[in-house]
C-alpha cells in the first residue's frame, strides 16, 4: 500500500542536510523500486531545503512509520515534523529534472459521513491538465474515507494551488479544507 511520508525541516540545518546527503540517498537506495514519488520541498525562491516527500509502497502503516524514523535526517534531528498517511495514487506521470514543481496538500476533518473511495466518485475517468504529473487521495487508516489530497503540479505555487482545486473539491464533498502549496523538486541521485 502506498503512503505519503513528509517530513518537515528543523531550522537552519542545511549545512547538516548537505553532510548526510551520501548517507540518505543510500538508505532511499534500498527503496528505490517502491518510491512512487521522491523529493524536497524548497523555499519560494527555490534555494533552500525545507522538507522531504517521499510516496512508497509498502505492505503497511508500521513498515511507513519504520520507513520515516530510520531515515538519516530524521535520525540526526533534523526534522521537526514527520507526516505518515496512507494514500491511493490517482494519477502518475513522469516527472521531469531542473523544472519548477509545486507540491499542493489540501487536508480537510472527517465527518461521521464518509465521502467513499476516489474511483467511486468519479476521478480516475477525469481529464486531468497535463501539468499535474501525480495527484494521491489521502485515505484514513479506519477506512473511513479520505481526509486530503497530495499532488505535484508543473506550476508555481498560485496557478497550481488552481489546477488542484477541483480535484480536492471533489474528494472533500462539500467540507472545509485547507490547501497549502510549496515548491518541490523531483528527488534522487543527480
Amino acid at each position: 500500500m502506498p503512503f505519503y511520508v513528509y517530513a518537515q525541516d528543523q531550522p537552519d540545518v542545511a549545512d547538516q542536510l548537505e553532510a548526510l546527503c551520501e548517507e540518505h540517498w543510500s538508505y532511499m537506495d534500498g527503496f528505490d523500486s517502491r518510491l512512487i514519488l521522491r523529493g524536497p520541498t524548497v523555499s519560494d525562491d527555490g534555494e533552500e531545503h525545507t522538507g522531504s516527500v517521499h510516496v512508497v509502497d509498502l505492505p503497511d502503516r508500521v513498515a511507513a512509520e519504520r520507513f520515516a524514523r530510520e531515515e538519516p535526517f530524521w535520525k540526526a534531528g533534523l526534522y521537526r515534523d514527520l507526516t505518515v498517511v496512507a494514500a491511493e495514487v490517482l494519477l502518475r506521470r513522469e516527472t521531469a529534472a531542473d523544472v519548477p514543481y509545486t507540491l499542493v496538500i489540501a487536508r480537510w476533518t472527517m465527518s461521521a459521513r464518509a465521502s467513499g473511495d476516489a474511483e467511486q466518485q468519479g476521478l480516475l475517468g477525469a481529464e486531468p491538465d497535463s501539468r499535474l504529473t501525480f495527484v494521491a487521495a489521502l485515505v484514513d487508516d479506519g477506512a473511513t474515507g479520505t481526509t486530503g489530497v497530495v499532488a505535484a503540479v508543473r506550476a508555481l505555487p498560485d496557478e497550481a494551488r488552481g489546477l488542484v482545486r477541483p480535484w480536492a473539491d471533489r474528494l472533500a464533498g462539500g467540507r472545509p479544507m485547507t490547501l497549502t502549496a510549496q515548491r518541490w523538486e523531483r528527488g534522487g541521485r543527480h
